[in-house]
């Protein structure tokens, strides 16, 4: 049960799979050359699993901030990201740039090269601590972990920058406002009665289009100073809805001139069509 002694058979691992890739003629048996390719991803992908839970366990006040993660598209925040980047560290040193322009890719080798050096000490250093003292952790072994995770989280900022465009301060500002809006939406349908506190409570699969829905109106007719005023720009607007921007003023100009029981008439039959 000691992460350490996880540690050292999920490397041990690692260190098999990559012996027989280096046994093997690719071109010969392209095949197995994949299948291992696969295996290699998994074990590593273990490895930095319970890498992260001893960082956990260890330097947990110590942890370099991955506050810049909410800067990245949602598409990439998956679980197998930090293997995705250690994959890509490994073909940046080995001059393969993958989706990246030649030009970035040569700045960030020498980002590739420290991550991966750091990879290997860490791995010789726990190796070493769990066939000595798999249940401490001294000093020289915090040291080298809390210089790893900052090269990785550097790694990362730097890769996924140079790959995709990152949400900015003021994107990330604007969905917030978004969040807050939504929230006052769901506060409002309760108070008059659209919703119900069993209907959140048990995750009623209508509220996926109901809330948006009443989102909309709120808005554009009850907070017409939040994320969706339109006396801003599209391009002051949240990506989310500036796409939108000529239709929410058509819904808006159809919105305002109802009546207040024309209006609660509308939201309530958007609760409940699909």
């Amino acid at each position: 049960p000691r992460l350490l002694s996880q540690f050292f058979f999920a490397d041990e691992r690692v260190t098999q799979v990559v012996a027989e890739i280096n046994g093997l003629d690719a071109e010969l048996d392209p095949q197995q050359y994949l299948v291992l390719l696969n295996q290699l991803h998994l074990s590593q992908a273990r490895l930095l699993a319970v890498l992260e839970q001893i960082m956990e366990e260890c330097i947990p006040t110590q942890r370099h901030s991955r506050d810049y993660l909410v800067k990245f598209p949602e598409e990439l925040l998956v679980d197998n990201l930090g293997n995705h980047m250690l994959f890509a560290a490994e073909c940046l040193l080995a001059g393969t740039f993958l989706e990246l322009e030649e030009t970035d890719g040569a700045q960030l080798r020498p980002q590739a090269r420290n991550l991966l050096c750091s990879l290997e000490l860490v791995r010789t250093v726990l190796r070493e601590q769990s066939l000595s003292h798999p249940g401490s952790y001294p000093e020289p072994v915090r040291a080298v972990l809390i210089q790893f995770d900052r090269l990785f989280a550097e790694f990362e900022l730097s890769y996924v920058s140079s790959l995709v465009a990152v949400k900015s301060p003021e994107e990330i500002y604007r969905q917030q406002e978004i969040i807050v809006l939504f929230c006052e939406t769901v506060e409002r349908a309760l108070r008059l009665g659209y919703l119900t506190q069993d209907m959140i409570d048990g995750y009623e699969p209508l509220l996926m289009f109901t809330i948006p829905r009443l989102a909309i109106i709120s808005g554009l007719l009850i907070y017409p100073e939040g994320p969706l005023s339109l006396e801003q720009s599209p391009e002051q607007m949240s990506r989310v809805f500036s796409p939108f921007y000529n239709l929410l003023k058509k819904i808006r100009d159809l919105l305002q001139v109802l009546s207040a029981e024309e209006l609660c008439l509308l939201e309530r039959s958007l609760c409940t069509a699909e």
